[in-house]
């Protein structure tokens, strides 16, 4: 199912400011708008959950009182964020309110957790994902789990969603926001010169993450490419592949991809995207597997810019619509 700006639903139509119309602006003033994020009120309990016989990673739990009386949301942030991003918190805090169990994952080596495992992270580990629910369907009992992911981490719910398929009961669901399910595509977008700003942030950041990972882990990786390295491509070609175990760059990005199994999720999904996203395409989106899947709502606004989605406040909500339409798509399958 395919839905966009003409939706009849007045909530779920997306109206930005003329300014935020400009993808960019959309994409980075939400990051730094002011906005309570504390989460002081509500019960936190760090948690390991182990995925590997080698790896662990770090959750942060908000449990309801009695928690499996409550549906379970687990939040998966996007590369190189972590479970203190702002948009992790700002849902984190709306869907427990809401009357959910929260989970706030840090990837692999994400969130100062480097020392809990000898590998990088990469868009391709739905493992871990598929581990964590298990975990918490086995070991805590709960039976309604839906799985929420932000750009890299929306590709990887999707991921883990599709090979789960109808093997696991407890998976509820899976929301993702701007997901980047053909990594190929989704790179050369990025290394468009009118996306600079982003990709020196990120490649500039996976830097130094190795940096701090080759000091824990001496002579695993080889650094002596890394100061050469221009462009985030050759460094997923030069690390990040064949860390995962993958033969280059071009297999990792092509296997990676949660489009590989968009066909066997089994579960109500959301996917919202925006038209405008600097380097997610969207016409990722419009192919028949995605728009005609009995269990997949696409929502999909012209403007939104990678992640943003802020407008005035309304209707009694903040501006922070994406995290305000994920609650929603929630609670309405209670």
């Amino acid at each position: 199912m395919h839905y966009d700006e003409g939706m009849n639903d007045a909530a779920w139509s997306f109206r930005p400011p003329l300014l935020l119309r400009n993808t960019h602006l959309m994409t980075l003033v939400p990051r730094y708008w002011p906005r309570d994020l504390s989460l002081g009120t509500i019960p936190q309990e760090p948690r390991l959950f182990t995925t590997r016989p080698d790896t662990q990673l770090l959750g942060f739990c908000h449990w309801q009182d009695n928690r499996t009386a409550f549906p379970t949301v687990v939040l998966v942030h996007g590369l190189e964020g972590s479970s203190e991003s702002k948009y992790m918190l700002g849902i984190t805090a709306k869907a427990y309110r809401a009357g959910f169990n929260v989970i706030r994952m840090n990837q692999r080596t994400c969130g100062g957790t480097e020392h809990l495992t000898p590998t990088l992270y990469n868009s391709g580990l739905s493992e871990d994902y598929r581990a964590v629910v298990t975990e918490l369907a086995q070991q805590d009992g709960l039976n309604r789990i839906w799985l929420v992911g932000y750009s890299m981490g929306g590709n990887l719910v999707l991921k883990a969603a599709g090979e789960l398929g109808i093997s696991q009961p407890a998976l509820a669901g899976a929301l993702a926001v701007c997901p980047n399910i053909d990594p190929t595509r989704c790179a050369e977008a990025l290394e468009q010169p009118c996306n600079w700003i982003y990709h020196k942030h990120f490649l500039m950041n996976l830097k130094a993450r190795l940096r701090r990972k080759s000091a824990l882990f001496p002579d695993r990786w080889d650094l002596s490419r890394l100061d050469r390295i221009s462009c985030i491509s050759e460094f997923d070609d030069v690390y990040t592949a064949h860390d995962g175990g993958y033969q280059n760059g071009a297999d990792y990005y092509d296997r990676a991809g949660a489009r590989h199994v968009l066909d066997s999720i089994a579960v109500p999904t959301l996917i919202i995207t925006a038209q405008d996203d600097p380097f997610i395409p969207y016409s990722m989106f419009t192919i028949p597997l995605i728009q005609r899947h009995p269990t997949i709502r696409v929502v999909a606004p012209r403007h939104g810019g990678h992640c943003g989605f802020f407008h005035g406040s309304r209707n009694g909500e903040d501006s922070y619509w994406a995290e305000n339409r994920i609650v929603e798509f929630l609670r309405g399958d209670r």
